[in-house]
Order: C-alpha cells, then structure tokens, then sequence
C-alpha cells in the first residue's frame, strides 16, 4: 500500500523477532516498520541493540525467527505459513538482486584484488551487459573519489578506503533501496559528507536509503529517524523528535571511576592503586614533562621497494602528559605510525624514541637479547588499542581477553582480578565477563579491546579511531576516561577524524597526508589546515596494511602495479593457467643437471618478464622452501645407493642420495615458484573466469563449475586475509606484553599455538559474513551472470603457449641425449 503521498513501500517487517540463541534472548523483538520510495530513514541505538541484525533482515541476507517481512513487493517470510514454506527462496533471491548492502566490515565484502573487478561483482551477478557495466563501474568510483585507484587492490587499503569500495560495489548494482550500516565509521570528515551527499541524491531520485548509524549529525540529514533500545523500536519520527529524546537520555548518571595510571613500570604486586618504578625498568626522569615521550627524526616505512612510503622521513616530538591529536585522510599513513610508535614494524630508517626507549637510530638496541629486553620494556609503558577490535581479541570469554596483559606483565592473581572488574566496570561491560568476545557487537568488541589496554595501566595510550562505531553513550565514556587519564599525566596519542573529540582532548595536533607531516601545532591550527586539505580534495593517499605487502601470498592478483601491466599479467588467463600447470606437471620429470638448468632458465626468463623481483617471489615462498628443505635433507640421508661421501655414526651421505636430494630439491623449488607467480599475476576474478571457461563442458554432467570456480578464487583472496588475521591477533599478544616476540623458544611457541584458534574461530567469522556478502550482492551461481572483463586469445596468447610447447620439445630431447 501507497503512503499518503504516493510513495510506494520496498520493506515491510511486521512483528518480526530474531534470536541468535534459540529464542533465550531476542536480538530483534516485536519489530514493525516500513521503509518507503524515496525516503531516508535513519536508525540508532546503542551497541548491542539489534541495528545491524535489522539491516541483514532489510538487505534479505537474513530471515528472522518469527513475523512478516515483505520486500520489492513480494512476500519474503511469514512465520503463518507452514514450517516448510517460511522462507520463499526465489523472492529472496530477486528481491536482494534491488537492495544494495555495506556491511559493518568492509574487508569481508571485498571479492578479489582489483578495486574496479570487485566493484563489478554484484552488476555481473545482476547479468548487466559489458558497457552499462562498465559505466556503472565507472561512475560508482568516481562517487566515492576512488576513480584513480580503480586498479589497486582493496586488501591492501586502510579501513575508510575499503569502506568507500564496498559502497561503490553497492552503488553500482544500481538498487532501488540501499541499506548502509555504519558507512561513516572509518571515514574522514570529508568522505562522510561525500557519502551523505550520495544519500542524499539516491533519496531525491527516489531510491529507499537506510543508514545506521552512530554519527548525529547523519541522524539530523534523514527524513526519519528511528531509535533501538534492546531489539524494540522505542522512536520513531522527525529528527527533532527522535534526537531530543535521544539526548535526554544521554544526560543521565555516567559513572565516574578513575582507572590507575602507572608512571613507571609494572608493578610485580600490590593493589591497582598502588605504583613503584621497578628497578629493570631502565627508564630515565618522571613524568611531568621532563622528557619526551615519543621522538622522531626522519622517520620513514615502507612495506617493500616498489611502493613509496607510508610514513615518508616524519619529524615528531611530544612531551609526557600531553595528548596528540592524529588528522589526516583515509590512507594518509596515521595507523602506520601508530604500529611504529608501539614497535609492531621497524622503520626503514630514521630515529625513534618512546617512553624512554631507543627503538631505531643511534642508541637503537644491537642485540637480540638487549632488544629483546627493551620489548619488554616498552610493553609495561605503551598501550594499544587498534582500529579494528575485533582484531585484538582472542581469549574465550571477555574476563580473560582483558587479564591477558596484566598477567603477562607480572601482577599477581589477585591484583589481576581487580584490575579485570574495574577496567569492565569502567565501560559498562561487567555483564558480559563471561561472554565471548566474538559473540559481541563491534561496538562491544571496542570497548573490550579498549578495557584490555587500560587493565595494565600504561603510561603512553595509543588509540586509533577509538571511538568509531560506538553509540553516543559509550562514546561519551571513552572521552570523559580519556580527560582523566590526561589528568593523571598519561600520554595519549589519538588517531581520529571526530573533530569535535579532538577539540576537547588534544592539547597539540598534526596532520598527516600521503606519509608526510603537513602540518603541526595548536590545535585550532592544525584543524583549519585539515578543513582546508580536505576542502582542496586531496589525492589518494597511500596504501595501508596490517600485512606487509610483500609477505606470504599476501600479493595475490596481479595487475595493482602503477602502469602499464607486465606481460604475463596480460596473458589471457585460461592460457596462462594451463600453460603454468603444464609447466609445473612436467618440473616432476626432470631428471638431468641439463633439464634443470633449463627448467631454471625458463622459470628465471618468465619471471623476469613479469616485472616480479626474484627476492620477493622467493620470500613469498620461503616457509614452504623451508620444509622443502628438511624433506631434501632426510632423503639424503637415509639414501644408501652409491659411493659414500661422508659418515656420521649411523648416518651416511652418498654421491646418489646426494644427486637425488639435489634433483627433487629443484623440482619442488620450481613447482613452487610457478605456482606463486601464477598467483601474483592473476587476480582472483580473472581466475574465477578461467576455472569456469576450462570447466565448463563438465557442467553437461551436472557439476556445478561456476560454484567450485567462485570457492577456488575465494579461498585464493582470503589467503592473505587469514594471514592478515595472523598478524593482527599476533601484534596485539605482542602489544599486551606476550611471549610472541620476547619470551624464550619454549614460550613463543606455545605463544603462537595459542593463535591456532582465534585464527580458526576468525575463518569462521569470514566465511560467514562472506555469505552473506554473496548474497546481498545477488550471487546465484553462474546463471544468467556476465563478465565485467572480457577473455579473448592474442598474438602474445599463442606465442606464450607455443614456446611452452618449445619448452617441452627440448625436454624430451635432452632425455635423449
């Protein structure tokens, strides 16, 4: 039914409830709502209650326990109908192919390596023709000002940038009702009045826009704003009303608890409020401003010679007890510094001190073991809290995720247990302790992390968009904890785009842009320097990434190179896969010193003409080589054959055991090189299009090829993201005083164990938040789906394939010979 004004509805929920946990709680409760044509409807709430379970019901990723939903028209679920008729799959399915989805995480709706093939994705899946998809394509990176990276790859971007992906991958499915949750949440100032514009545009032209969100000041721009509490509508209305209440409610009672603050090291026992230097603690002065907490001389990082820095030669001096402010663009290189403040990453050159710790430069440690103690050191001082927490969690319940800390840096158990209740406490988690931290909303899971870092009370507090995607309640927390620890002398360094936070926190600021320190200061300064860089419209800035981008598989899918893509990049992708695993199949019957000089020469000769560094591809492939190495080493010694070379007790090496060693040595190590050429020089789109086009006349059998194409590509491009993963969860053990880095062999081993399950638990979180990803993309497999590249066979194509077969030729005749 039409409202009053003509408007046609495209969602409707009518009582609908959804549990998580089998109907003991109720994320969703009792919910009716209408969402209507050309309308702008806002939705806020605190954390945990019930925002984002609301928008996969409106997006179709999600069908609830019981209600009616109706969406594009059509009835979707009715709880009425019996048991087996609940869902209707088919209304789902079109329904979902007119909504366009952004997910609170951005990283688990991006498909493949190439900004502009993963905005194709859902168009494809849509069956768009080539030009209206590359028109679609076009335009949706432009709105998000990413039209100049529409080739690099969105793995490797900072968290904003792959947020302004995904809403051009949702912007180019050209829906009738766009559903965002949290589109602002690790957005500049200038990116989110960018994204409220496209709102804004898309309501005008009569599109259904929902936003949920934390941020008032998108709240006051809807039509409509409706406020959450605990799964039930409590407002609905103008933004007057919805917001007057909301503010009513913000002026009641905040608790008031100090957390204690250590001006020395970590105690070894003691009560909270108790603090003494300890004596190993190698530290000079006291707080108060008689040194510097952090300096930085001709700072520089990059994460490998092919890019240019993300931290590009940055001067920096804060005193102790002052809080710094961090500005800059999405990618301008602030997380960056933030992970070489707390020694994460070592700098390419430069000097840098904090707390009192050389780090790099002249005085920097020249040890292991000296290093090493100054880890140590250095994590009783630094606290970090990261800009995605869900990456900082890792124990089973919440309770022992934040005693990790204090535990690893020595406070007895007692002690510990103090320290656990009033940092929960502190936040308003203490009905959670026994929760897992997985299980909890993203803004939960902050607050957590955030209660994790002030358990060990450090004296430099290092945050990094600390309160994004909190409600306004717990975000008023945070910054009336953040002006007690200032009071207490505590050093705070604060990555954030909340301008309003920054003015009433900062005592100096900087302003960071594509690695460079553009600007420093009082704050009012710095701010109007930031307001006018953005008003400029800056450029792209740098890549950013949690995983080095030259690490293990982390530079899958090629053609992210500026310029013009190398010549195995071009290859069509069907015959370079096929011409790669002839490659590799035929490196196993290599038998001769000839044969392998020229499987070496052909190798080395492809490599190079991928514009790949022979170092960087061995070190892609290093752990493997690694094994490959032992498995070498056992075959040469337990070969008897031939003419004895040494003797070693019951341990002999032979000419053959050598001869053999060495033979399948090579085979490997040129399996293994192929194969992580193939993948850097491939993206995962481009693969998916080849496994399907080389499988496709088993589809006359009845096997699904487009699925199993889409699975291999998928588990191509989340390689480097559980590797990612990895890190993370390792650098926040690290940053709360783990043995990862500084214990003993014994220790760091249990240590990394340890990352086995949170690492199992995060492949989980993906695959899961993947489907439904896929789904509100309007992925059904291969039916009617087009292709945004298209895959044609070129002189170079041939030529490729025929010196391959050259290769092969002058194999057979070296047997020969």
């Amino acid at each position: 039914m039409k409202a009053a004004d003509g408007r046609e509805p495209l969602a409707v929920l009518d009582r609908v409830s959804f549990s998580y946990d089998q109907g003991r709680t109720w994320a969703l409760d009792e919910v009716s709502l209408t969402i209507r044509r050309g309308q702008q409807t806002c939705i806020i709430g605190a954390n945990g209650s019930g925002k984002s379970t609301l928008a996969r019901l409106l997006s179709g990723s999600l069908a609830p326990d019981r209600g009616r939903i109706e969406l594009m028209g059509r009835v979707v679920f009715d709880s009425a109908r019996p048991p087996g008729q609940r869902v209707d799959t088919e209304a789902y399915r079109q329904a979902r192919e007119h909504i366009g989805m952004v997910f609170q995480s951005p990283e688990d709706q991006i498909v493949t390596t190439v900004a502009e093939d993963d905005v194709a994705f859902g168009p494809e899946n849509r069956g768009m023709s080539r030009p209206c998809m590359q028109a679609a394509v076009s335009q949706a990176l432009r709105y998000v000002n990413l039209a100049g990276r529409r080739r690099s790859d969105p793995t490797r971007m900072s968290g904003g940038q792959q947020q302004r992906v995904a809403i051009a991958g949702a912007l180019a499915m050209h829906p009738d009702m766009m559903v965002m949750d949290e589109p602002g949440a690790m957005l500049d100032s200038a990116g989110r009045r960018k994204i409220a514009t496209i709102m804004a545009d898309m309501a005008a032209h009569g599109k259904a826009v929902v936003n949920i969100t934390h941020l008032l000041d998108e709240a006051r721009a809807a039509d409509r704003v409706i406020v959450l509490d605990r799964g039930r509508i409590v407002t609905v209305g103008s933004p007057e009303e919805s917001l007057s209440r909301l503010q009513e409610e913000l002026h009641g009672d905040m608790f008031d608890a100090d957390m204690p603050v250590s001006h020395g090291d970590a105690p070894r026992s003691g009560t909270p409020d108790t603090w003494t230097d300890a004596s190993d603690s190698g530290r000079t002065g006291s707080p108060g401003g008689e040194e510097a907490a952090v300096t930085a001389k001709n700072l520089s990082f990059s994460f490998d010679k092919k890019h240019r820095n993300v931290v590009d030669h940055l001067d920096l001096s804060l005193e102790e007890g002052k809080t710094l402010a961090v500005l800059g663009p999405n990618g301008s290189g602030k997380s960056t510094l933030a992970r070489l403040i707390c020694a994460l990453v070592s700098p390419k050159e430069g000097d840098l001190s904090v707390a009192g710790i050389t780090l790099a430069g002249e005085g920097a440690a020249t040890s292991r073991r000296v290093a090493k103690e100054r880890l140590r050191m250095l994590r009783h001082r630094v606290g970090y809290v990261m800009q995605k927490p869900e990456h900082q969690l890792f124990a089973e319940t919440v309770a022992q995720d934040v005693a990790y800390g204090p535990r690893n840096l020595g406070f007895d158990k007692e002690d510990v247990t103090r320290r656990v209740n009033r940092a929960l406490s502190m936040l308003g988690l203490g009905d959670l302790s026994d929760r897992s931290p997985f299980d909890l909303s993203g803004g939960q899971q902050r607050l957590v992390a955030i209660a994790g870092v002030l358990a060990s009370s450090p004296r430099i507090l290092v945050l990094d968009e600390v309160t994004a995607s909190l409600d306004a309640r717990a975000a008023q927390t945070i910054v009336t904890m953040l002006e007690g620890l200032h009071q207490q002398g505590v050093t705070v360094i604060l990555i954030t785009h909340d301008e309003e936070e920054v003015c009433r926190l900062a005592d100096q600021a900087i302003l960071m842009d594509r690695g460079h320190l553009v600007s420093r200061g009082g704050v009012d300064e710095v701010l109007r320097d930031y307001r006018g860089l953005q008003t400029q419209g800056a450029p792209m800035a740098s890549e950013e990434t949690t995983v080095p981008a030259d690490s293990a598989l982390s530079a899958t899918g090629g053609e992210n190179q500026v310029g013009r893509p190398s010549l195995v990049e071009r290859l069509d992708p069907r015959a370079k896969m096929v011409c790669f695993l002839m490659l590799m199949v035929t490196s196993f019957c290599i038998g001769t010193g000839p044969q392998l000089i020229l499987g070496a020469l052909t190798t080395l000769a492809i490599i190079l003409a991928a514009r790949i560094s022979p170092l960087k591809l061995l070190k892609s492939v290093s752990g493997l080589l690694a094994l490959m190495a032992v498995v070498a080493l056992l075959n040469l010694l337990v070969t008897r054959e031939g003419t004895i070379l040494a003797r070693w007790g019951p341990l002999i090496v032979t000419d053959q055991g050598l001869r053999t060693a060495l033979v399948y040595s090579c085979r490997f190590g040129l399996v293994l090189l192929l194969g992580a050429l193939l993948l850097m020089t491939t993206t995962p789109t481009r693969m998916t299009d080849a496994f399907e086009s080389l499988l496709s006349p088993l589809s006359r059998l009845g096997i699904h090829t487009s699925e199993i194409s889409l699975v291999l590509s998928l588990a191509l491009r989340f390689i480097p993201t559980l590797v990612g993963e990895m890190q993370a969860i390792r650098e926040a053990q690290a940053a709360r005083g783990g043995s990862v880095e500084s214990g003993n062999l014994s220790s760091r081993t249990r240590a990394m164990v340890s990352i086995v399950v949170p690492v199992f638990a995060a492949a989980l979180r993906h695959a899961d938040n993947l489907g439904q990803a896929l789904d509100a993309r309007a992925y059904r497999g291969g039916q009617g789906r087009t292709h945004y590249r298209e895959s044609h066979l070129q002189g170079t194509d041939y030529g490729f394939m025929g010196l391959v077969v050259i290769y092969f030729v002058l194999l057979v005749v070296l047997i020969v010979i």
